[in-house]
């Protein structure tokens, strides 16, 4: 515990502080509630882009023979434009909002290519862009995280650290005061009865 200046103006600041923690812990405590709740919504999330993204994989996975049989290469016919997000807030913290993702318009011979490319190229995009949304869920779930844990510190903080010695504080503080309090008191009484006694023995004298 750091050295306090054993003084009035000393116990008011500690007083002022205790004041100040004991009202921006349950804000705290609050904040830390919001944030598990979407945490748990982040979680939801993942879990349902992670199933999604599964299923997609799956229908892929049907084109796979066709193509490697037919010598077709996608990635030729399927380019990434621009990848859009936004930025949201939650309890206080920026987040990443997945928004969408463009392709680029590739031309490609409608007589020499077969009917299924059209199809796959669709499952293909559907791929990547679950991929991207899953990807900024993730990271929207490991800022809240992060975000989280700072919140429970500075709780901790607060409980067991700011609190209990602004108390401590006020508590050395008064005592202290209080002793000179009586310290003085008690050399009033000595002086006054000082003062007493002379008159006394002057009155004797006379």
């Amino acid at each position: 515990m750091a050295k306090i200046k054993l003084t009035k103006n000393e116990l008011k600041t500690q007083k002022d502080a205790l004041k100040r923690f004991t009202r921006y812990l349950p804000t705290l405590e609050l904040k830390k509630k919001q944030l598990l709740l979407e945490i748990k919504k982040a979680q939801q999330e993942v879990e349902r882009l992670k199933a999604e993204n599964a299923k997609v994989e799956r229908e892929v996975a049907n084109w796979v023979d066709v193509f490697a049989d037919n010598d077709i290469d996608l990635q030729e016919l399927v380019e990434i434009k621009e990848l859009k997000t936004s930025t949201g807030n939650i309890a206080g913290i920026d987040i990443p909002v997945f928004e969408n993702l463009e392709f680029e318009d590739i031309d490609y011979d409608f007589y020499d290519t077969p009917l299924w490319v059209d199809a796959g190229i669709a499952v293909c995009k559907e791929q990547i862009r679950r991929k991207a949304e899953w990807e900024i869920a993730q990271r929207q779930e490991e800022l809240i995280q992060r975000e989280l844990r700072t919140t429970i510190q500075r709780i901790k903080l607060f409980e067991e650290v700011k609190i209990p010695d602004a108390r401590e504080n006020i508590r050395a503080i008064q005592i202290f005061l209080g002793d000179q309090q009586t310290a003085a008191v008690v050399r009033g009484k000595i002086a006054k009865a000082k003062i007493e006694r002379k008159k006394q023995e002057e009155a004797s004298q006379v």
